[in-house]
């Protein structure tokens, strides 16, 4: 296990296999994915945590799992991921992050989420992007307080016309 970042109350360190079945519970639960068109099934969750481990292949930086320094549970994941679709501002690279519901409005998102910026600029990124439904003020705030600025609202290509989660705000840092 390679440990990445550490923070006063967080490890961000590279995944092991038996973050799994806890990432699965996460992508499982609807206070998590409330903001998301569905929850994931456990195939969805073991795809995308393939996808995880292969961007972290190819450009050696990802989503970092993330766990409590106090006891070392899994909570969930923060960090960077190229951005997967067409729009006008991709080709790019986001900041995100997914935790585990009974460690949502602790600032933990936030504490990891600033020290991912200050390794993205050590690496050489120049911007960074985040962006969430439009309805999903809690992740909006941790963009606002690691000192993003909203750019715009946009139309998320992979959601259908009519789901209210389909607009989108986005955030940008220069680095």
């Amino acid at each position: 296990m390679m440990k990445y970042i550490e923070t006063d109350r967080l490890i961000l360190r590279s995944w092991r296999p038996e973050d799994l079945p806890l990432f699965a519970a996460i992508n499982k639960d609807e206070r998590v994915m409330r903001y998301f068109p569905a929850t994931l099934t456990e195939e969805q969750t073991e795809s995308f945590y393939n996808r995880i481990q292969a961007e972290f292949d190819r450009v050696g930086r990802g989503l970092y799992a993330v766990e409590l320094k106090s006891d070392g549970i899994f909570i969930g994941y923060v960090g960077l991921h190229g951005i997967g679709f067409d729009a006008d501002f991709t080709p790019g690279v986001e900041i995100g992050w997914r935790l585990a519901a009974d460690y949502h409005n602790q600032g933990l998102a936030t504490e990891a989420a600033e020290e991912i910026l200050k390794m993205a600029k050590k690496s050489g990124l120049n911007k960074l992007y985040s962006f969430t439904a439009k309805p999903n003020l809690p992740s909006e705030r941790v963009m606002q307080k690691i000192g993003m600025t909203k750019i715009g609202e946009f139309e998320h290509p992979d959601l259908s016309v009519g789901s209210p989660l389909r607009t989108h705000v986005l955030y940008a840092i220069d680095l």
